[in-house]
């Protein structure tokens, strides 16, 4: 057995993607991550607890993720999505029957997951952190990129604020750490995250090899930072295997293809029969990976078992891997190595869809081979003292740097977001002290649309290049209710009925974050 210990850490979050209407784009990217990761993930960590495993994982729920997953109007819709794709498996291939046998187990598998917790994830998510299994983190409220909301420091403040509140009300539990969006950092945030009681977060390597004064340990070890919030570094060597479609396992020729779907394979007229209006992927993939350089349609037909096989050696190849790599650092320093493996939690399961067997496996045969598992809220409470340094500024995009979210793509609107929130903090002075129960209503829907035009999503969005319309439409349209929304706060302005008829819909459409508080954008 190895000393130290190796914390695998998922990053769960999507964007605000509710709607009103049925059958969106937005609502499938929602579903999707709940049968394919959120619901696979609680199954698999459900297993291995009943199993004796003790298996340890700490893992984020960004607000957004929280309000989706408590979402009445998409627990009613789930069921009915699901047994829509359900029937367009019948429409396979001889070929793929095997495949889509097996995708129809597994949506049945999950579909009684999700009656059995009463339609309601959040209730799973809460029973394994009580026993012990899970150490749940928040996100800020929207996943806002907090380097380039750090002017006004209320924008950074409200993010942060609100996330802790909507944690707290769906989870019962404060929140003591959070996962950074984009593990991105500025000089100067552990002041903020001390003040809304946060008291760690994750980095990407560079905040803190790059820290002052350098840590003795890299990212071996935590560090504490001047306003004692704690630090953990990611570790490229217990990652990369995991995340690299070209260079680690999802890559693999016996896994399931990703971008291959039967939604592209139909035709438009068997789409429109079974209430789908245009050609785009539904998650249902019965194709894999093949070989390095097969063409999409040249895709060989998915074997289960195969991949099932695959996924066990995979867990293996890890498990070995990290005990050597532990060895050796036993070696090398004098305090037990923390290896520190930070991952986007839908990369298991929707981009990878054996990465819940994999999981499954490293938490298997870690158990017996003699790897220990540990939470970052675990490693904390060990009592081992922790280097004072000042973390760098950093993300974990290329390099380390800001680029991906500040690109000649998507730079346009970061002064927006300033106007936006020197409006927001002006308008929540001017009513501070004041009980004037219409005219909070209309603040804390600012708040709202403020925050959700905020998200980092679209950012990453626009500098994909991947739906831009889209989330060009989703910014202007929450920066232009907010403007609204401030219009209307102006003094000596009096609503009208159309105007009060307008945040009544507002408030149904954007509903998330019912704590949202306007006095977390007063200045201090």
């Amino acid at each position: 057995m190895a000393a130290g210990a190796l914390a695998l850490v998922l990053h769960g979050h999507l964007p605000y993607v509710r709607s009103r209407d049925p059958g969106s784009l937005e609502e499938d990217w929602f579903f999707q991550a709940l049968v394919e990761s959120y619901l696979p993930l609680l199954g698999m960590l459900q297993r291995c607890e009943r199993n004796g495993l003790n298996p340890r994982l700490t893992m984020s729920l960004s607000p957004t993720l929280l309000s989706l997953l408590n979402d009445s109007l998409l627990q009613e819709r789930f069921p009915l999505w699901l047994e829509q794709r359900i029937g367009l498996l019948q429409r396979a291939k001889a070929e793929e029957e095997e495949a889509a046998n097996q995708l129809l187990q597994h949506f049945q598998l999950q579909l009684q997951a999700f009656a059995d917790l009463g339609g309601e994830p959040i209730r799973g998510f809460a029973a394994l952190q009580k026993a012990g299994v899970l150490d749940l983190l928040t996100c800020s409220a929207t996943h806002g990129y907090l380097p380039l909301l750090r002017d006004p420091v209320e924008a950074v403040r409200g993010q942060l604020l609100t996330a802790v509140k909507e944690h707290e009300r769906l989870l019962g539990v404060k929140p003591q750490g959070i996962w950074l969006p984009e593990c991105a950092y500025y000089e100067g945030l552990d002041q903020q995250l001390a003040a809304a009681g946060l008291r760690y977060a994750v980095l990407d390597a560079h905040g803190l090899l790059h820290a002052l004064p350098r840590p003795r340990y890299g990212v071996y070890a935590p560090i504490c930072s001047p306003n004692s919030v704690a630090f953990f570094g990611r570790d490229s060597e217990a990652t990369l295997p995991v995340w690299s479609a070209s260079d680690g396992y999802p890559g693999d020729s016996s896994y399931r293809e990703f971008h291959r779907d039967l939604g592209w394979d139909l035709e438009e007229g068997e789409l429109q029969a079974a209430g789908i209006l245009s050609s785009r992927p539904l998650g249902l993939k019965l194709r894999r990976v093949s070989g390095g350089d097969c063409p999409l349609n040249k895709k060989l037909p998915y074997e289960p078992n195969a991949a099932a096989l695959t996924a066990k050696r995979h867990g293996s190849s890890y498990v070995a891997a990290r005990l050597e790599q532990l060895r050796g650092l036993n070696e090398l320093i004098d305090r037990p190595p923390l290896l520190v493996a930070p991952f986007d939690a839908e990369l298991f399961g929707h981009w990878w869809f054996e990465g819940p067997q994999f999981l499954e496996q490293v938490f298997l045969q870690g158990a017996a081979a003699g790897l220990n598992f540990i939470s970052l809220q675990g490693s904390l409470s060990s009592g081992v003292d922790l280097q004072v340094c000042r973390p760098s500024p950093s993300s974990w995009g290329q390099g380390g740097y800001h680029s991906y979210w500040l690109s000649e793509s998507n730079a346009w609107v970061v002064p927006d977001w300033h106007r936006a929130s020197l409006a927001m903090v002006a308008a929540s002075n001017y009513e501070q002290g004041k009980k004037n129960p219409q005219r909070l209503r209309y603040l804390r829907q600012a708040a709202r649309e403020l925050l959700l035009a905020q998200s980092s999503d679209w950012s990453f969005i626009l500098r994909a290049g991947t739906t831009t319309e889209l989330a060009k439409d989703r910014i202007q349209r929450h920066l232009n209710r907010f403007w609204r929304l401030i219009e209307v706060l102006k003094p000596n302005h009096l609503s009208n009925a159309a105007e009060i008829s307008w945040l009544d819909a507002l408030e149904q459409e954007d509903s998330l974050f019912p704590l949202v508080d306007p006095s977390d954008w007063q200045t201090q």
